[in-house]
């Protein structure tokens, strides 16, 4: 009887030790190996990623995510189109010149809902808080940078001469210095760099002036997560569990600011817990809109897809086919239930 209650009681814990949760079944298998990359050096914005990453998200989809910098748009799209990463945080623009080249780069989710294109003044400057003021402008920018065009094509849509805009070359590590001199009355540069700015224009002794172009009218997506086309159809759940967890690391971080600092921290040297947490509250403005509010996180429309691609092709102009809207997303990628802010 002794030998029997035992035998029962061991085969009891051997059952009870098979009934586990999807995170357990992922944990004792191998998870699968997916790069990520990031559209730049690690930086206090991409702060969700790392949450993601530390709060156990992706292992929860099976999945071993690495995370690698990137040097602008077309070095992610690089990184993609050789297979050196799986994913990447691509921009809208970026995917339409890519499909224009013959690289079939999807976007699957929009992070960005809302354009980071930005030009800074300061208040005993340039003082540009209409958009009527852009023309005649002398705008500090750099060489290959497309932002000039959007500008042009944002001041087209409002009725104003984009070709009045004057662009003065300056490189981005030069930019603060020439716009806190006076050599330049504005400079562009994605609005993350609102913080360290706005430091440096209180410390000169005046106020830093942000024109937005989203906030005043461009309606452009910007980043969100891409791949390409033929590893989406080859590794659908993979691409579905990979955005899932994405986006509750995005969750996460837009909850939970000072946990998400410590976790890219954790990951990268050299970031400062403040300047962090001041990233992450620019980043909210752009993710959080009332359609995310209402569809969730990563959300998109064909509509304003179509619009953005049309804008693309018109004002920044592509080498190559311009592609049709239909061709640079893909849906059916985005978690169900939606994931909300």
């Amino acid at each position: 009887m002794t030998i029997l209650k035992g035998t029962v009681l061991g085969l009891s814990l051997g059952l009870s030790m098979l009934v586990t949760t999807p995170a357990a079944v992922h944990a004792a298998e191998e998870l699968k190996p997916v790069v990520f990359s990031l559209d730049f050096i690690p930086l206090g914005r991409h702060a969700a990623w790392y949450a993601a990453l530390e709060e156990g998200f992706f292992k929860e989809e099976g999945l071993d995510v690495s995370i690698i910098p990137a040097q602008g748009t077309a070095q992610v799209m690089q990184a993609i189109a050789s297979g050196t990463a799986q994913f990447g945080f691509v921009d809208l623009p970026g995917v339409v010149l890519a499909q224009a080249g013959g690289t079939d780069i999807r976007m699957i989710a929009v992070n960005y809902q809302k354009a980071p294109y930005a030009i800074f003044s300061l208040a005993n400057g340039g003082d540009v808080q209409e958009a009527v003021q852009l023309e005649g402008l002398s705008l500090g920018s750099g060489a290959g940078s497309i932002t000039p065009q959007v500008i042009g094509g944002f001041m087209s849509q409002k009725g104003l001469s984009g070709k009045s805009l004057e662009i003065v070359n300056v490189a981005p590590p030069a930019r603060a210095s020439a716009l806190l001199s006076g050599q330049v009355p504005a400079i562009e540069f994605f609005v993350m760099a609102k913080p360290g700015l706005e430091a440096a224009a209180k410390e000169a002794g005046t106020e830093l002036r942000t024109f937005l172009l989203a906030d005043n009218g461009l309606e452009l997506y910007s980043n969100g997560i891409g791949a390409l086309g033929s590893y989406l159809e080859g590794n659908p759940d993979v691409a579905k569990g990979f955005v899932r967890a994405a986006l509750r690391g995005w969750q996460f971080a837009l909850a939970n600011p000072e946990k998400a600092a410590e976790d890219i921290m954790k990951n990268v040297d050299g970031l400062k817990h403040d300047v962090v947490l001041a990233e992450i509250g620019v980043v909210r403005d752009l993710v959080v809109t009332d359609e995310v509010k209402d569809h969730g996180l990563g959300w998109f429309s064909p509509e304003k897809m179509k619009a953005g691609v049309d804008f693309v092709v018109e004002n920044v102009g592509v080498s190559g086919t311009p592609p049709d809207a239909g061709s640079v997303y893909l849906e059916g990628f985005l978690p169900d239930p939606a994931i909300k802010p």
